[in-house]
């Protein structure tokens, strides 16, 4: 593994099909930039279909050759995630990327359209339902991957199966950290069911480290704005270089099934893709085959690998 590798080292993409999850701005934005640039066909999944047509522009201004689709797509609406998926395989031979790559953080309590907590259902429930209903489009594509971005906040975070919608107490940097080491649990557990189901489909994680995106500066409270707005100008890195681990995660020939890719810096906050260690409760093979279930029922969308990886 090259310790300085970067986005000019991405393979060939043409021929294959991507779908970017969030990639109106930020690390879904220049993830998708790369992607395209390198010849693959994206497809530009977004909450806000505005915000994603200027994207596309960005994109096809520096790259005329950029073959890209806009879709409508709200990870907090089950039947937006139904229809996307819907619409995406009639329309469609099949998919070679999908970039779980949405999110929200930190914001005051809210619920999605189906009354989960806001930040697990758009982070990890949305993204479940997403994967399992565009899975079997994957299958019999060459290297075919499932590229779920996490955080370094993983590591703060525990699955309260007790009060899993923080119904009875909500904090906002803990339910973040709660939802990004659902998102990791899953990308692990993922892999683990398609390897017992022997399916050739990777499932792979990644995170930005400290990334300078909107993230910081949408959704929190006043002060916490404030505060990230100065972290993304003193200490993070760009978003470019925050996406850097996950292309790495999508596009490295050699990348394993169940890897996990974050910054090679101190503390993982900065630098280049390097193969990282997810927290042992990422690792805990029983909490994420309780949250699968659970994310099965709760969504109503199972995978059909469930029966088959037993």
């Amino acid at each position: 593994m090259s310790p300085r590798w970067t986005a000019e080292e991405i393979p060939d993409q043409r021929g294959r099909k991507a779908i970017v999850t969030g990639a109106n701005s930020g690390l879904g934005l220049e993830t998708a930039r790369e992607l395209a640039r390198h010849g693959a066909t994206v497809v530009l999944a977004c909450r806000d279909t505005a915000k994603g047509a200027r994207a596309q522009s960005a994109i096809e201004a520096e790259s005329a050759n950029a073959e890209l689709e806009l879709a409508a797509l709200d990870l907090a609406d089950l039947a937006s995630v139904e229809s996307f998926a819907g619409a995406f395989r009639s329309s469609h031979d099949g998919l070679d990327l999908l970039i779980n790559n949405a999110g929200v953080m930190a914001p005051p309590r809210r619920e999605t359209k189906d009354g989960f907590e806001l930040q697990l259902g758009t982070n990890h429930l949305g993204h479940f339902a997403l994967t399992a209903r565009l899975l079997d489009a994957m299958e019999g594509r060459g290297d075919a991957r499932v590229v779920t971005v996490s955080s370094n906040a993983h590591k703060m975070g525990r699955i309260n199966f007790d009060d899993l919608q923080s119904e009875r107490s909500y904090f906002r940097w803990t339910a973040y950290a709660q939802s990004k080491l659902a998102d990791l649990s899953f990308a692990l557990e993922l892999d683990r069911r398609l390897r017992a189901a022997g399916r050739q489909t990777k499932s792979v994680a990644a995170h930005p480290g400290y990334a300078a995106t909107n993230l910081q500066t949408a959704a929190p409270p006043t002060l916490d704005r404030l505060i990230g707005r100065l972290g993304n100008v003193l200490m993070a890195q760009s978003a470019r270089m925050g996406a850097l681990p996950i292309l790495y995660a999508a596009t490295h020939p050699d990348m394993e099934g169940g890897a996990y890719v974050g910054p090679d810096g101190i503390g993982e906050f900065r630098g280049h893709p390097h193969v990282a260690s997810p927290s042992s409760a990422a690792r805990d093979e029983a909490v994420a085959a309780r949250l699968w279930t659970v994310s099965e029922e709760l969504t109503g969308m199972p995978f059909e690998l469930a029966t088959a990886a037993g």
